[in-house]
């Protein structure tokens, strides 16, 4: 194997590509002809801001003066809104509860211009919701409200209705991504539908695991896990800082599922590239870290359009390892801004 340490100027990144003559503009005009079917895990991430002036009479905790309520997209919708600041089509599939907050969420998603027709309303669950209460933006506590238990077997039957009648009637899925968030949307059984139709329509496959089904994404194009997962799923140690020991990850992971490639997001040490053949780690960026919520699923999208549109890995990884980057800087969930992104690409 070839291992490079890779650091990218700016000037490289915009020369490094598979296709010759593409610019930055060029490889962004690119991403904005790409149609991505998105699977997974939906929520909404809900943020209560308020102010703190005293403790509690009751008991030692703050007494939360609440100011404002605001309601953001989550989950694999997170990465449909990532995709479409980055000019990119999503397809979002996902199952929400029928109950106010799924209609919070369907309203949410039309006034970002996203399509509501691969969404299953569900008798059985309750749409997630994340509460974040903050004061001064530092978050004091977080309540979920959720449902974790798999598909019922009429419930997988119309989900992969709808996710067939997409893949047949779109005018053309550039790449379809999985984003397991482990609340029982990916299911084994869909999660081998959604591969064989991916197969019989030659359509690139992108995943972010979670543990519960880490080793049922066979034959994947790219794997994307993070360090923990990884950690958690592999018997032996690996230390980020040692080559020898993300490589060893790599080829576990690739020898069970058969994948092309394998993305481990080392959190403040970078993100590490393997295919069996070249491997190379890209060092994260100094920034002032906000909130690290939401930078998956930044570095995912970011991911997903490079292996659409056929960008050399190094440039692929450079730029998510980026715009991963530049999400951190704000608080709560949000996608990466594309305008701001193209700044930080200036030599």
């Amino acid at each position: 194997m070839i291992t490079m340490n890779y650091e990218l100027s700016n000037h490289e990144l915009v020369a490094k590509t598979n296709k010759p003559n593409m610019n930055i503009e060029a490889i962004f005009e690119a991403f904005s002809q790409v149609n991505a079917l998105i699977v997974g895990d939906v929520m909404i991430d809900r943020y209560v801001y308020g102010k703190v002036e005293r403790i509690s009479p009751e008991a030692p905790v703050p007494v939360v003066d609440i100011q404002g309520t605001e309601n953001r997209l989550g989950g694999a919708a997170n990465v449909a809104l990532n995709l479409k600041a980055l000019g990119a089509t999503p397809y979002l599939c996902s199952l929400i509860g029928q109950d106010d907050d799924g209609d919070i969420f369907t309203e949410i998603i039309q006034q970002k211009g996203i399509s509501k027709t691969g969404l299953l309303p569900s008798p059985t669950r309750r749409t997630t919701v994340k509460s974040r209460v903050l004061a001064r933006n530092h978050q004091l506590i977080r309540l979920d409200s959720e449902d974790k238990h798999e598909l019922t077997p009429d419930e997988t039957q119309q989900f992969s209705e709808k996710i067939r009648h997409l893949l047949n009637n779109t005018d053309h899925i550039d790449v379809i991504i999985l984003q397991d968030y482990n609340k029982g949307v990916l299911t084994p059984k869909l999660i081998k539908t959604i591969l064989a139709e991916a197969t019989r329509h030659n359509i690139p496959t992108v995943v972010d695991p979670k543990h519960f089904n880490f080793f049922e994404y066979r034959q994947v194009t790219l794997f994307k896990p993070n360090l923990r997962e990884v950690c958690a799923m592999l018997d032996f140690d690996i230390i980020p800082s040692d080559k020898e020991s993300l490589q060893k990850a790599a080829a576990a992971v690739r020898e069970k599922l058969g994948n092309q490639y394998t993305l481990i997001t080392l959190s403040d040490k970078g993100m590490y590239f393997d295919d069996g053949k070249t491997d190379f780690t890209v060092p994260a960026e100094v920034r002032n870290i906000a909130d690290v919520s939401g930078a998956g699923d930044t570095v995912l999208s970011v991911a997903a359009l490079g292996i659409a549109i056929g960008l050399a890995p190094e440039v692929m990884v450079k730029l998510a390892n980026l715009a991963g980057g530049l999400v951190c800087e704000q608080v709560g969930v949000v996608p990466v801004d594309k305008q701001e992104l193209l700044r930080n690409l200036d030599p």
